[in-house]
């Protein structure tokens, strides 16, 4: 299949640039989903892809992915994304984060970026030394650093939220979860339904990771191969994606699917199949939208405290989309789309008749605290 093939397959985009500089070995797509309701911003990911077209898919499914997140959570922002092909424990450099932020910068503000899979605060204060389009920049600049603490914040409301609808109840005291995977997610997840009382099994491919886990929150622990099937009340998928599939699907032993993992779902016709099986799935990109929100604040200019304030707002989402599901008959995978769509459309056509200065007010702020 041509480029130009596996672009239409996944959406109609914008625009999508491919950054090439050999002098510092960078190879990046940066893809531009949809800017209907403000500016594109989602994170750059640094993963070893097999090859140029692995890359290219998953930018495209992990832009559009953003633009859904974004409306869900009521954020005037666009979906966008950024992948670069590299292993990012060993091809990190300081001219190559710097390059590809130039690259950015060469969008004028189309297109802002962040920390994602493989990239850091580090990383994109490197970055910031070429364009100001970038955000969860260190602290000392102005910026909110690490995203993971809201994003678990987020994911935590989601579980609470999922939970009074599938249990009767948000307490989670008692509650069976499991989860999968954790890296800085996972692990802030694991704090959170931890302080909670909540009964957790964990797993992750890194054993140092799990041993600290079992040491400092006495939770249970399995093997990577086996976390899915985990008899447990909900499950909160925190690694990659495409974990509910045709392989795996008919093995849970869980009342609730919800966490933090991108497109958990490996077709949607598994979220139909989830429904069928009396499994409640909260939609992965409303559960995990609490980074997004810390970063919108950060461009607003930051604030610790309006930020956890915004990421409890997953909560009233995730109801919100069990209430469309139910009233629409559909599954809640469906009814999340509808919610988000509904939104784009609705907004998009007001700021194409008025544009307000709402598209534009976010982006000052956080610049004018950094020049002064």
């Amino acid at each position: 299949m041509g480029t130009f093939e596996v672009i239409a397959k996944h959406g109609e985009h914008e625009e999508i640039v491919f950054c090439n500089d050999p002098n510092v070995g960078l190879k990046a797509i940066i893809a531009i989903h949809n800017s209907a309701l403000g500016p594109a911003l989602g994170g750059t990911r640094m993963w070893n892809y097999k090859n140029e077209d692995e890359a290219l898919v998953d930018v495209l499914r992990l832009s559009k992915g953003m633009t859904y997140k974004a409306s869900a959570a009521g954020l005037n922002l666009g979906g966008g994304k950024a992948v670069i092909i590299g292993d990012s424990k060993t091809q990190k450099t300081e001219g190559l984060f710097r390059a590809f932020g130039q690259f950015i910068n060469s969008l004028n503000g189309k297109y802002i970026t962040a920390e994602d899979v493989g990239t850091g605060v580090k990383d994109m204060e490197y970055i910031y030394m070429e364009t100001p389009w970038v955000t969860g920049i260190p602290q000392g600049f102005g910026g909110s650093g690490d995203p993971s603490p809201y994003t678990a914040h987020g994911v935590y409301m989601g579980i609470k939220a999922s939970a009074k609808e599938k249990l009767g109840t948000d307490s989670l005291k008692g509650v069976r979860i499991a989860v999968q995977g954790l890296g800085n997610v996972g692990s802030n997840l694991v704090r959170y339904l931890s302080e909670e009382g909540a009964k957790i099994t964990v797993t992750d491919l890194d054993e140092a990771r799990v041993k600290t886990h079992r040491d400092m929150y006495k939770v249970e622990t399995t093997s990577t191969d086996q976390i899915l099937f985990t008899e447990c009340d909900i499950l909160a998928p925190c690694a990659m994606g495409a974990i509910i599939n045709d392989q795996t699907i008919t093995k849970l032993k869980c009342q609730v699917v919800c966490g933090g993992a991108n497109n958990q779902l490996a077709e949607a016709r598994h979220g139909d199949q989830l429904r069928e099986l009396g499994i409640l799935y909260a939609p992965d990109y409303v559960v995990n939208a609490g980074g997004l929100m810390n970063v919108f604040v950060e461009l607003e200019g930051y604030s610790h405290e309006r930020a956890f304030d915004k990421t409890r707002k997953v909560y009233d989402n995730v109801e919100k989309v069990f209430e469309i599901a139910k009233r629409d008959n559909v599954g809640t995978h469906t009814a999340a789309d509808r919610m988000a769509e509904e939104r784009i459309a609705t907004i998009g056509r007001l700021k194409q008749r008025h544009p307000g200065k709402s598209s534009n007010r976010s982006f000052t702020t956080l610049r004018e605290v950094n020049n002064r």
